[in-house]
């Protein structure tokens, strides 16, 4: 599928189920947006969370849609264009075969719910960085703002020096599949991160088996909107 967008802000490649299927269903009600424009159903009740403060742990992932990063959001470079950035997404996708993922089970990470591969997956982890390699020609670099930004999250050496290099610290070495469920949960007391972790866990362990089919190009129509897919490019090696 397409959504037309004339001059997006941002473009970003991520793993996302397709928007049929029961992953992508399970994940954009959890997040209570679809990120494809379909209808979604009312978002999951939580012991001892009102839907108001579920809401709002949940807005950060929200708005970049259901999904896990291979390429983190980036401008296109001067003289790049949206059919460059199509064209090497296809050849990326050329040469991949679907897999299926490992299970996938709810973590928490540092101080936020994901979905991560248990075990992680090599396949993913080597699709991951052939994007964020291959795609660096057509990032624009990032401005000394949003270097400053990026170092606010006290970065290692080597997560600085990725930064630098690939305009995301989370990546090659330092990169870890998942798909994020909620944002920051320090503001709650460990009974609540352990409810919502619970209503996570009955929310997606009994769903099929997850492929990994294709890369999915989302894009950020202006400066702060939410993320829209836009198209899911087909493995068909």
């Amino acid at each position: 599928m397409t959504n037309a967008l004339l001059t997006p802000y941002r473009f970003a490649v991520y793993f996302a189920p397709p928007p049929d299927s029961p992953w992508w269903q399970a994940g954009s009600q959890w997040l209570g947006r679809c990120a494809a424009g379909s209808a979604v159903k009312p978002m999951p009740a939580v012991n001892g969370i009102s839907d108001e403060a579920f809401r709002q742990v949940t807005a950060a992932p929200r708005r970049y849609g259901w999904h896990a990063t291979l390429k983190a959001p980036f401008s296109l470079a001067p003289g790049a264009d949206v059919a460059q950035l199509r064209e090497a997404l296809q050849t990326i996708s050329a040469s991949a075969s679907t897999f299926e993922m490992p299970p996938l089970k709810v973590t928490l990470l540092d101080d936020f719910l994901a979905i991560v591969p248990q075990p992680r997956s090599a396949a993913a982890e080597a699709l991951a960085a052939r994007c964020v390699m291959e795609l660096q020609p057509l990032a624009a670099a990032l401005s000394a703002t949003e270097l400053q930004r990026r170092r606010q999250a006290q970065l290692s050496p080597a997560q600085d020096a990725l930064l630098e290099r690939w305009g995301y610290p989370f990546v090659l070495d330092e990169f870890q599949l998942h798909c994020t469920l909620t944002g920051s949960l320090k503001h709650l007391n460990s009974q609540q991160v352990q409810s919502l972790q619970q209503a996570a866990q009955d929310r997606f362990a009994n769903l099929p088996p997850c492929n990994f089919e294709s890369l999915a190009l989302f894009a950020e129509p202006t400066r702060g909107a939410d993320f829209v897919l836009q198209e899911h490019f087909r493995f068909t090696a």
